[in-house]
């Protein structure tokens, strides 16, 4: 999901009120950069897209942090700078950092198989998957969050390492370990029983001496619900009428792949500490940060992107994390000292739009306007004039006002979804015809659009999207048991 002493410039001001910004003593330059992002995230916050707190720093020193919205909206107890989000895989690389530690200590083998260290794991297989495959998605285990029945059946229940790993993150190999990508819970929450099975200390343990004691990071942990935990934010999902309470999700499951908290201003003592040396050596981050396949290395995406002056490429690592109620997005240019932290609590949105517009804005760009959802937009027309005059419009957005709107795969998914827990199958069939004619390649479109098939009473269209589903991605175990099933009445 390196330990750096610095010193916080001296605050000049404070802008009281919601969400208050801190005014830093700092050059015009980076003040007028805090007052575009300002204006901004404002702006995305008032289209409804971003509520939440964000930080950002320009060669290492904080230009602008702030909240945004409510972390309690029954309460209205605004979000803040040191407000607590749950991280979702952002997380992930804090279990690779502890890891690489183990490695360093001579306690781990990034080339020791996965049985070896592991006992109870089934030996099959433990033997050809490497610590290596799990830090890189790259094992072949397929993710426990894919599981059909995870959601309704599994989701809510409290697990120990052990008991889970053997239940749900031991199942046959989608691929042989090392020849393909795939994005895999398992394979991280894997890596968290190794570490307990290596040291004989719980997750929460090793982080807390290892990593967040270390470095100072004390609004940062294992985001378990008993505990009181002061200014913690609430998870909501943001519907097409409004804002409600996420479902709930036993914490005990995300584990090491999603299980953390922590603060925008903690991320940013996380940022200071990978620009150093003192948690970890540069060569062991250097090993992080090398990509495998499909721009992953240990935790992190690493990719080329035009970020830099006149849009010259710049590396940039980066990981998002979502989890019910929660999106977060941390984004560094290390070559430029850059660093933005979007931590969201109304969850479903995407933050790489704002992410790049504050990019472009530290590199002296206006940032590209804020764009609407285009899932709020169609859902009114459904409400007002029906499923063919959403549609319609949707065609006519998309030819001649698509720079307007947010025409990303998450829009009309996020549509699809509410339409189907709205009973409005029909409708949903709809959408989701829409977001296979716009995304092809996506085999989880073709999933939804299948289920939303067989919610909707047309069996042999929904057989024929499962099958058209396994024609994008072979492997996929959901289309293939749904498949069976419907091929079996």
């Amino acid at each position: 999901m390196e330990t750096v002493s610095f010193t916080r410039p001296r605050t000049i001001g404070i802008v009281s009120g919601l969400g208050a910004v801190l005014v830093w003593a700092m050059p015009l330059a980076a003040q007028d950069k805090a007052k575009a992002i300002d204006a901004l995230l404002t702006t995305y916050h008032d289209l409804g897209v971003f509520n939440g707190s964000a930080l950002v720093s320009e060669k290492g020193k904080v230009i602008f942090k702030k909240g945004f919205g409510y972390a309690d909206f029954e309460w209205k107890i605004p979000n803040a700078p040191d407000t607590k989000f749950r991280l979702g895989s952002i997380t992930k690389q804090f279990t690779s950092a502890l890891v690489m530690q183990l490695v360093d200590e001579g306690k781990l083998s990034l080339e020791a198989p996965l049985a070896s260290v592991l006992p109870y794991y089934r030996k099959d297989i433990g033997g050809r998957i490497t610590i290596h495959h799990l830090l890189a998605h790259t094992s072949g285990i397929p993710s426990y969050t894919n599981l059909p029945n995870w959601e309704k059946e599994i989701s809510r229940n409290p697990f120990g390492p052990r008991e889970f790993v053997e239940k749900y993150g031991s199942g046959d190999l989608e691929f042989e370990p090392g020849t393909k990508f795939a994005y895999s819970n398992s394979g991280y929450f894997i890596l968290g029983a190794i570490a307990e099975q290596v040291t004989g200390k719980t997750y929460d343990q090793l982080l807390q001496e290892r990593i967040f004691g270390p470095l100072g990071m004390k609004a940062s942990g294992y985001d378990l619900s008993r505990p009181i935990l002061e200014k913690r934010a609430r998870g909501y999902e943001q519907t097409m009428s409004g804002v409600r309470n996420a479902d709930y999700l036993d914490m005990s499951q995300p584990y090491a792949a999603g299980s953390l908290y922590s603060t925008v201003e903690d991320l940013y003592l996380w940022d200071r500490a990978l620009d150093g040396d003192k948690l970890l050596p540069a060569k062991t981050k250097e090993r992080m940060f090398t990509p495998v396949l499909q721009n992953y290395g240990y935790g992190w995406t690493i990719a080329k992107r035009p970020v830099g002056p006149a849009k010259a490429e710049r590396v940039m690592i980066a990981h998002g994390g979502g989890i019910y109620g929660f999106n977060t997005l941390i984004s560094r240019v290390p070559q430029d000292d850059h660093l933005v932290v979007l931590l969201n609590n109304t969850g479903g949105t995407s933050l790489g739009a704002m992410s790049e517009g504050v990019m472009d804005i530290l590199y002296g760009r206006t940032a590209a306007p804020a764009k609407r959802p285009l899932a709020t937009a169609l859902h009114e027309t459904i409400l007002k004039s029906g499923i063919a005059a959403a549609v319609q419009q949707y065609r006519e957005i998309k030819k001649s006002r698509a720079s307007d709107y947010d025409l990303g795969l998450n829009q009309l998914l996020r549509l699809g979804n509410e339409l189907l827990a709205q009973k409005r199958n029909a409708d949903a069939v709809e959408i989701f015809k829409l977001s296979v004619e716009a995304f092809p390649a996506v085999a989880p479109l073709h999933l939804m659009l299948a289920n939303a098939y067989s919610e909707a009473g047309e069996t042999a269209l929904a057989i024929k999207t499962y099958e058209k589903t396994l024609e994008v991605d072979p492997g996929n175990r959901t289309a293939t048991e749904k498949l069976s099933q419907m091929l079996k009445r």
